[in-house]
């Protein structure tokens, strides 16, 4: 006989897992993200659920979950068991809308908290006859468990009427494979008309591999075929490696055929006899309870390792990413210093600017083109760097993420940025250009701007430049003049670095804010591998 492990430290164990299981992000558009994003959501689903909660308290009741397709007839299932209407049933499809719950009434406190569905808000209405208050008023966003309670149901078990698993709304269909994962039996209905269906198949299958507490209903079966439609699906079943499941047969009755009825007694009395052995047998029992909660334990031999290949896909398409973006930077910042050395800032107004200075021109106006013309150089470079970025990534499927080719508008154009920043750079330039003047023992006065414009030109301008450095070591001094330059120099870096490297963060940031490390594929295998070691 199975039994539960409930031991502290497997607890503990179990918790981290779920906690490393919830980090995991998958937030590029590769191949393998939407089923890793949707095996982390059916997983975290499953621990918090089912799994967990199980392991914390096994004495709690039994949670059958009654699937199926739209139309199998789950809700006048459920009623019959129970004996009178708790779930809407009918023609209108898809009908089960809200989740109903139901327990013996010495049950009621399992369920009214928390220990499973934490993200369902409970709505517990008294039994009242009357169609029309069977449907609780509840917010249009708002997820709700509805409980009933019945004393007709055996204690130690709660039957659970979930949403279509093939519903038209989308999150009727999220909501029933939630609520699927938090059983401790599944209860598959299906027809004599749509047995074959993938939709059922797809949840048998699903059940296989997690090896769940499963029994199967094959409802609405016209009298004069019950024995073939019956031995087909055994058929069916048997060759999918699921002989062993319990089948249950429910006929084509008049009270089945509008929805609203409910089944005699004895239709369903081969089931109820059946879900009451499983909860009133301690063995049977606790069979049931270990089978399924190990089956999701032992799946995640399968799952961990899935899950950490597609984190680590995802680093690695991040790191490719920002690898294409350094490239292109490192490119064109090897770019700006081999233009710089040759001295193409000195070139078009600038050039012009140089050649009539000091007759024809200011040194203001020398250094009004110069900042232009190396602010046109960095905005080449950077526009350069983008093309290059925007062509490698063109390959890459994970680029097309949303925001990462989109340039943030209230960051401004990099013009706007690089213009500041050499302005910035020019103001730094002439403080540092007064500070030399002021330092001089000279009567004679020296133009402070003439100094800077003369360091700037001698900087920027290189063969070009000829003589800048001869007149600015007559103005302030060789020695006075190679200390500015060294200092010049080393500001000019300095802001040439800042430039570009603000620039390639603006491009990076976006794929940054996804925070993609490279911890979640480790700490997925290590909380695996303590989990095993527990077990």
């Amino acid at each position: 006989m199975l039994t539960l492990d409930v031991r502290p430290q497997l607890l503990d164990a179990l918790s981290a897992l779920r906690d490393r299981v919830a980090a995991a992000r998958f937030p590029l558009p590769l191949a393998g993200a939407p089923r890793a994003r949707a095996n982390r959501d059916e997983l975290l689903a499953q621990l918090d659920d089912y799994v967990v909660p199980r392991l914390r308290e096994p004495e709690a009741p039994l949670l059958a979950v009654v699937g199926g397709s739209t139309g199998a007839g789950k809700s006048t299932l459920v009623n019959s068991i129970v004996g009178r209407r708790v779930s809407e049933a009918g023609v209108l499809r898809p009908t089960t809308r809200t989740p109903v719950l139901v327990c013996h009434p010495e049950d009621h406190h399992w369920f009214s908290g928390m220990r499973v569905l934490p993200d369902l808000t409970r709505v517990w209405v008294p039994h009242q006859e009357g169609p029309d208050d069977l449907d609780p008023v509840v917010g249009r966003e708002e997820r709700v468990l509805r409980i009933e309670t019945a004393d007709t149901l055996p204690r130690g078990l709660a039957l659970l009427d979930a949403p279509d698993i093939d519903s038209l709304v989308a999150d009727n269909r999220v909501l029933a494979a939630e609520l699927i994962c938090a059983a401790d039996i599944w209860i598959l209905v299906t027809t004599a008309a749509r047995y074959a269906d993938a939709v059922p198949w797809h949840l048998l299958r699903t059940a296989k591999e997690h090896r769940a507490t499963l029994v199967t209903v094959l409802d609405r079966v016209p009298h004069q075929v019950v024995s073939e439609v019956s031995r087909q699906y055994g058929a069916l079943l048997t060759k999918a490696g699921l002989g062993h499941v319990p089948r249950f047969t429910v006929p084509e009755l008049p009270e089945s055929a509008w929805g609203g009825g409910l089944l005699p007694a004895t239709a369903v009395a081969p089931l109820l006899a059946w879900l009451t052995y499983q909860v009133q047998d301690p063995e049977a029992r606790e069979t049931a309870m270990a089978r399924t909660a190990y089956g999701v334990l032992d799946s995640l031999r399968s799952r961990m390792p899935q899950l950490a290949g597609a984190a680590a896909a995802q680093y690695a398409a991040a790191l490719r990413l920002t690898a294409a973006v350094d490239t292109a930077y490192d490119s064109e910042y090897a770019r700006v210093r081999n233009r710089l050395e040759a001295g193409a800032v000195l070139a078009g107004d600038a050039l012009t600017r140089w050649r009539g200075y000091p007759r024809d021109c200011t040194p203001g106006e020398l250094l009004d083109a110069l900042v232009d013309s190396l602010g046109a150089l960095l905005l080449c470079a950077v526009t350069a760097a983008d093309e290059h970025i925007d062509e490698a990534w063109r390959s890459q499927p994970a680029a097309e993420a949303p925001g990462l080719a989109n340039r943030d508008p209230t960051l401004g154009s990099a013009e706007h940025r690089i213009g500041m920043t050499v302005r910035r750079w020019r103001r730094e330039l002439e403080e540092y250009a007064e500070e030399a003047v002021r330092d001089l023992d000279r009567s004679a006065a020296v133009d402070a701007e003439a100094v800077a414009a003369l360091v700037a030109t001698e900087l920027l301008g290189g063969p070009r430049a000829k003589g800048a450095g001869e007149r600015l070591a007559e103005r302030i001094g060789a020695r006075t003049a190679l200390r500015l330059r060294e200092r010049a120099a080393g500001l000019l870096s300095e802001y040439l670095d800042r430039a570009l490297r603000a620039e390639r963060e603006r491009r990076v940031a976006p794929l940054d804010s996804l925070d993609i490390q490279i911890d979640p594929q480790a700490e997925l295998i290590a909380a695996l591998s303590v989990l095993q070691k527990e077990r």
